[in-house]
């Protein structure tokens, strides 16, 4: 297997070798004594070692239960399925437009009942206004060089925002006081954008929470992530989309939810916060 062209999916490769490699050596086996325990070959053991085979799940079963380490299986083959997907480049998926990304989460926003979402930039997809959505996608299509498709994928995005009104559905959002001041659009969409929020908290399945400023921190501003029930966690950077499914990751991205959402002014303090941002505008 020649080495991946993208180098996080190389590395992340690399990583599942190497933990496999060290489960092997801490339970005081040979590679040829894994694989009589597994029931293959000992080239294979080696190629899997030394990232020449991909193993599949029931490999990494088989090799957990031969090292006497089952516990470790969930974890490792979820690393497995991640080091094909969990980098997917912004790039690929927006060479042909904005509207593709936008669609491409459907399925899954469909499919979720729980959604956990923590901003530090900009206001949530799942709460833009067309006017809002408009104005930053346009902001993404020329710093990315994509096509302009900004008209196609704002309609998308509000499309998929429909999930907001699906009753079986609850979300819990955390904002930085800083998404409510930075100043990506005209003043007035944005004073319609932050109107838009104030109606939002009024649905009986959204929560919103607000870190303020003046909050003394207990956990720093990260960057943005949403979690998908308790299985799956879409963390963002300029560079790419890290979907993350190991049970370790997800509950630390859970923990880092919680802590920020215990820091978070609620309710009336929130809708303060918010009436202060409309009236800097002006």
């Amino acid at each position: 297997m020649p080495p991946h062209p993208s180098s996080r999916v190389q590395n992340a490769r690399e990583a599942l070798a190497g933990r496999l490699r060290e489960i092997r050596k801490d339970a005081g086996i040979s590679g040829r004594e894994l694989a009589v325990r597994c029931g293959w070959s000992e080239s294979k053991s080696s190629r899997i070692e030394n990232v020449k085979t991909p193993p599949s799940d029931a490999d990494i079963r088989a090799w957990c239960r031969a090292c006497a380490a089952e516990g470790q299986a969930p974890d490792l083959i979820a690393a497995n399925r991640q080091s094909a997907e969990a980098h997917v480049e912004w790039k690929r998926l927006q060479r042909t437009g904005l509207r593709r990304l936008q669609e491409s989460t459907g399925d899954l926003y469909q499919q979720t009942k729980t959604f956990r979402v923590y901003v530090a930039d900009v206001i949530p997809g799942f709460l833009q206004t067309p006017g809002y959505a408009s104005a930053l996608l346009s902001s993404i299509a020329d710093f990315r060089g994509t096509p302009d498709d900004v008209s196609e994928a704002v309609a998308a995005r509000i499309r998929r925002n429909e999930v907001l009104k699906m009753g079986g559905c609850r979300f819990s959002f955390v904002l930085e006081e800083s998404v409510l001041r930075y100043r990506l659009c005209a003043p007035e969409t944005m004073a319609a954008q932050l109107g838009h929020l104030l109606g939002i908290m009024d649905l009986q399945n959204v929560a919103v929470g607000i870190v303020p400023f003046s909050e003394q921190r207990a956990v720093w501003p990260m960057p943005t992530f949403t979690i998908f029930d308790a299985r799956r966690v879409h963390a963002d950077t300029l560079e790419a989309a890290s979907t993350l499914t190991q049970p370790s990751q997800v509950e630390l991205y859970g923990r880092a939810f919680e802590r920020l959402s215990q820091q978070a002014a609620r309710g009336s303090a929130a809708r303060s916060l918010i009436a202060d941002a409309v009236a800097s505008l002006s």
